[in-house]
């Protein structure tokens, strides 16, 4: 459940036809038979994946005129295996769409318009900002099957024996909180990461972002920008902020300082709500810490929104596509959100799926309660791989190898390349 900034790897089309329903796989029906629909789940396939299947299983039997083929598909290589895959007409009929994902194949023709159909039929139920980042040109493309946000998640039983009682408001804040720790518990009390999502709290921090779609100009290099980088990179350096890691395992090396109690507070999202319970630190649920990321000068505090639609190939024929919204409209249902959340720990899309039994895991109810910081995404086709030129600087810059105002330089050149109507 990583965020889906550019997806890394090629499969030979040969792999991808056996794959796939949209094309060739759709004509294996039987006229008087079930119609058999392919869906390719990008989620983690030990993990997740079995509730899914499950889901799918329940699905089939309330449906015995559709028959779902499972496909596992690896989340970093899922984005390049339905471009190639679409682009030979032989895509899935269902897909598990990234939200920067859902725009960029909506304007290459990919995905079916749903507004209308029997997969938005519960259109009203979900969270109006998450409908809108399903959106492109005007139509809507993809059903919000589990969001997520970033939060400042800490570590409890370390910030009360540091005498600190509540979450730090701002990032000024969490550096005079991360020194106290440290004196008090000998413990950092802060690790920052170089990837250029979580980057992104910073910048909204400041009222900006990477570009400014509506006008249509690239903002990474602009004032406010500078001043939330700025801030980024001095959170790497003082008493209690861990040097910057810029290894191909910073991920991990993070991560596992943090449920094992080596440092007390990082940014997270959601999707690691079941990892940071098999941590030490964190066998007692309740000693996990979930705020809103700290504000900026501005005074305002933001995170990416992220999280999967689910999405039907517009190249399926009318058969395999009303088949498909049957479907969307099932794993979107109230019912199959509450499951996947009691199982899965992740975040609904809808109200009416947070229950009384979801939110008594505090994990699932601390992320909700930020869910109102989170910022959604431009419609814009090419945003998530805007992060690709910046996640190249960050770290040069995080380690001292390039000046900030030389990282953002590159980054936005290499930015003008891919939004090219776009003015600096």
């Amino acid at each position: 459940m990583r965020r889906g900034i550019a997806a890394t790897a090629l499969v030979a089309s040969i792999a991808l036809a056996a794959t796939a329903c949209g094309g060739d796989d759709s004509g294996s029906d039987k006229a008087d038979g079930p119609v058999t629909i392919t869906w390719w789940d990008t989620t983690n396939a030990t993990n997740e994946a079995p509730t899914y299947q499950a889901l799918v299983k329940e699905f089939e039997a309330a449906n015995k005129d559709i028959k779902v083929k499972y496909v596992n598909v690896p989340f970093d290589q899922a984005q390049n295996k339905f471009d190639t895959a679409a682009a030979a007409s032989g895509a899935p009929d269902v897909l598990r769409s990234e939200v920067g994902w859902t725009p960029a194949f909506a304007k290459k023709g990919y995905f079916l318009p749903l507004d209308g159909t029997e997969a938005l039929a519960d259109e009203a139920k979900f969270q109006p900002s998450l409908i809108e980042q399903a959106k492109y040109d005007g139509k809507t493309y993809g059903v919000p099957l589990v969001t997520d946000t970033l939060a400042l998640v800490y570590n409890k039983e370390l910030f009360e024996k540091a005498g600190i009682t509540e979450a730090p408001k701002t990032w000024a804040d969490l550096k005079t909180a991360a020194a106290t720790i440290k004196t008090k518990t000998g413990v950092d009390g802060y690790w920052g990461s170089t990837q250029a999502y979580y980057a992104q709290n910073f910048l909204y921090g400041e009222g900006t972002d990477t570009v400014d779609a509506a006008a249509k100009k690239i903002t990474v290099n602009s004032a406010a920008a500078k001043k939330g980088y700025e801030t980024w990179l001095g959170l790497f350096d003082g008493k209690g902020l861990h040097k910057a890691d810029t290894t191909a395992d910073a991920y991990a090396h993070i991560q596992d300082a943090f449920v094992n109690g080596k440092v007390a507070a990082i940014v997270q999202g959601p999707w690691e709500i079941t990892n940071f319970y098999k941590g030490t630190a964190f066998t007692d649920k309740a000693n996990l810490g979930i705020a809103t990321v700290p504000a900026g000068s501005t005074g305002k505090a933001g995170a990416p929104t992220g999280g999967h639609n689910l999405s039907v190939y517009a190249g399926s024929d009318s058969a395999h596509q009303k088949a498909a919204l049957k479907f969307l409209n099932f794993m979107t249902s109230a019912k199959s959100q509450e499951t996947i959340a009691l199982k899965n720990s992740t975040l609904p899309t809808r109200d009416d799926a947070y229950t009384a039994q979801v939110k008594a895991d505090p994990g699932i109810a601390g992320y909700q309660s930020v869910l109102s910081a989170a910022q959604p995404r431009p419609a814009l086709p090419e945003y998530s791989s805007l992060w690709g030129p910046l996640d190249t600087e960050l770290p040069q810059i995080a380690a001292g190898k390039e000046s900030l105002d030389k990282g953002l330089s590159n980054a936005e050149t290499a930015i003008a390349k891919l939004v090219p109507d776009f003015s600096k």
